[in-house]
């Protein structure tokens, strides 16, 4: 068993999930498609190559910085409508989050899979995007110990240092968003395939746990403070 790990964070994410016509939704944190659609983004995959492999690993989600949901209006001109005949002018509404940071992992018994991954993370095919292609990453997703062979997902979760800067405020606890196949809540992001956008749902439980560690260099500050 392993995991790999990934830093989502930047001044704008969208991770829509039920996203409909004019109204273009986001989650609270990452939805499962939209890691793996990133993933693709990184190891080269084309909309129209399978997805299975990446689609069986599991998924979990630590909310280090929970973001601010804001909206805005887009505006789109000669929009074909559904029965036919060209709308002049579309409005559209989408919601994104601000400011928000999370740690990602994935669990896998294919170690080879997970090292793929790990490396294309730091040298991806394509650029890429936290939900849309506007929302590009503060700071790198790949990280240098996000590579965490021998353990499962709850523990890397825990035990990976906090995302946080040191101008925030430590958390005493953080909100884990995790895959379960007994888990209480249902999420309609399970990948089947991009090129027919074809979505399957997926059980999730929602955990509160201990603040993670603090990052090396900040815990020595934090002690000779």
């Amino acid at each position: 068993m392993g995991v790999v790990l990934m830093r989502l964070v930047g001044p704008m994410q969208s991770w829509g999930v039920q996203s409909r016509f004019s109204v273009r939704d986001t989650g609270l944190e990452p939805s499962k498609s939209g890691v793996v659609g990133l993933i693709c983004a990184a190891l080269g995959r084309g909309r129209a190559e399978a997805v299975d492999d990446l689609a069986e690993l599991r998924l979990g989600v630590r909310v280090d910085r929970e973001g601010q949901v804001l909206s805005d209006f887009h505006t789109a001109q000669n929009v074909l409508k559904a029965g036919g005949g060209i709308k002049n002018t579309e409005v559209s509404r989408r919601y994104y989050l601000t400011d928000a940071c999370f740690l990602a992992g994935l669990e896998s018994g294919n170690a080879a899979l997970l090292g793929a991954i790990h490396t294309a993370l730091r040298n991806p095919h394509w650029p890429l995007y936290l939900g849309r292609k506007a929302f590009v990453p503060g700071k790198p997703v790949w990280l240098r110990d996000g590579l965490r062979l021998g353990e499962d997902l709850e523990t890397a979760l825990s035990t990976f240092p906090w995302l946080g800067s040191r101008e925030e405020v430590y958390p005493n606890r953080v909100r884990v968003v995790i895959e379960d196949p007994d888990g209480p809540a249902t999420r309609p992001d399970q990948p089947l395939s991009f090129s027919e956008r074809r979505f399957a749902p997926r059980r999730v439980r929602t955990v509160f746990i201990p603040a993670p560690p603090l990052p090396q260099e900040e815990a020595q500050c934090t002690s000779l403070a």
